[in-house]
């Protein structure tokens, strides 16, 4: 019985571990889409994302406005930051398996220095064992 226990103990520990693992890739792969996007990366942003037919990227502005952002875009894009840079907090997540959502507020920063702040939803799939983003949803506000 003490065998069976300490192998249940053993389970839950390599669990609890590998999701910090993931939990540390994927904070990891969000600050580098964030910074190679401020940075105008478009190879470095690119690698960030894995577009799926179900990829799908929603902006609500900060008046209201819904832009339903093609998802090739994000691995093709026409305009990109020019500099400054990003700040992301408040992480919360789900991981399972090869899937995750996580959610998390940024707040950007310009290279003229003016701010913007966000609240984010992403969708995340591991492919060939690396975390990429699918989807996510960007909601703009005022401080």
């Amino acid at each position: 019985m003490k065998i069976f226990h300490l192998l249940i103990i053993a389970a839950f520990t390599i669990s609890c571990n590998h999701k910090s693992d993931d939990q540390k890739e994927i904070i990891k792969l969000l600050e580098k889409e964030s910074a190679t996007w401020q940075a105008g990366d478009i190879k470095a942003h690119a690698d960030c994302w894995h577009i799926q037919p179900y990829s799908r990227i929603l902006v609500s502005t900060a008046d209201g406005s819904i832009i339903d952002v093609p998802p090739a875009k994000m691995i093709n894009p026409t305009k990109m930051g020019n500099g400054g840079l990003s700040v992301q907090t408040n992480y919360k997540m789900n991981i399972s398996g090869n899937n995750a959502w996580v959610s998390h507020d940024e707040e950007s920063t310009s290279k003229s220095g003016e701010k913007s702040f966000t609240s984010e939803f992403r969708i995340l799939e591991k492919i060939n064992n690396e975390w990429k983003l699918v989807a996510q949803s960007i909601h703009v506000y005022k401080k």
